[in-house]
């Protein structure tokens, strides 16, 4: 049976995921500054947006700029404090300087918000020096049920080949792929026809929803377009 399409859309507080929400959004992907690709966001932001929404929201775990873990310690308090706060899910993934999952630090932070939380291992897979290699790698890490992915580093314009092979092998079983494939960065409508038809039933947003800009409020009826674009 063939799961249900999911809308993720990118929430920077409480007004971003009730506009999410109202368009129709499955789950939100909760950070702080777009512009670096998403950061983590504060213990306060965290717990109104639970607040404001009844969907799912995942909570990235990430403290600078690039795929390096940086302090790992810190991010590991800090993802300790935003589990007590509520937050049951998280989007999280670090490369070492070889340019392979920082397997380390992905341990540290599992370790870190227990046992039970599904997260995301996001686009770090787009810098990695080898895509297959980091999935076999990840392979039966305990919560991990989803990557986002553009299919390359330039976003997904560039990448839809690759994601349409990796679908591919998603479909066939193979190992590393059982994970969902979620299609985003610089996502735009026109790329849903391909990415369906190759089988991706997952799709994230966040300036594509936010007519005024990246630093505008998400629109709940840009999110219905995208809703209803899934939904046809």
């Amino acid at each position: 049976m063939s799961r249900p399409m999911l809308l993720e859309v990118i929430a920077l507080n409480a007004a971003d995921a009730a506009a999410a929400e109202s368009g129709g959004a499955d789950r939100l992907e909760l950070v702080t500054d777009m512009a670096a690709d998403g950061l983590t966001p504060s213990r306060a932001t965290v717990a109104a947006v639970r607040a404001a929404v009844d969907i799912p929201v995942r909570v990235m775990l990430r403290a600078e700029d690039g795929f390096a873990a940086g302090d790992v310690a810190a991010l590991a308090a800090r993802a300790r404090e935003l589990r007590a706060e509520g937050a049951e899910e998280f989007v999280l993934g670090f490369l070492d300087e070889a340019g392979g999952p920082d397997l380390a630090a992905v341990w540290r932070l599992l370790e870190a918000v227990g046992d039970g939380c599904r997260w995301t291992f996001h686009r770090a897979i787009d810098r990695a020096a080898d895509r297959d290699t980091l999935r076999k790698q990840l392979a039966g890490l305990p919560g991990l049920d989803t990557y986002l992915t553009a299919g390359s580093a330039n976003g997904v314009a560039d990448g839809l080949g690759a994601l349409v092979a990796e679908a591919a092998r998603a479909t066939a079983g193979e190992p590393g792929y059982e994970p969902r494939i979620m299609a985003g960065g610089g996502l735009t409508t026109a790329h849903v026809p391909r990415l369906r038809a190759a089988g991706l039933d997952a799709f994230h947003v966040g300036g594509a929803v936010r007519p005024e800009g990246w630093a505008g409020p998400v629109s709940p009826e840009s999110v219905a377009e995208w809703r209803t674009l899934l939904d046809t």
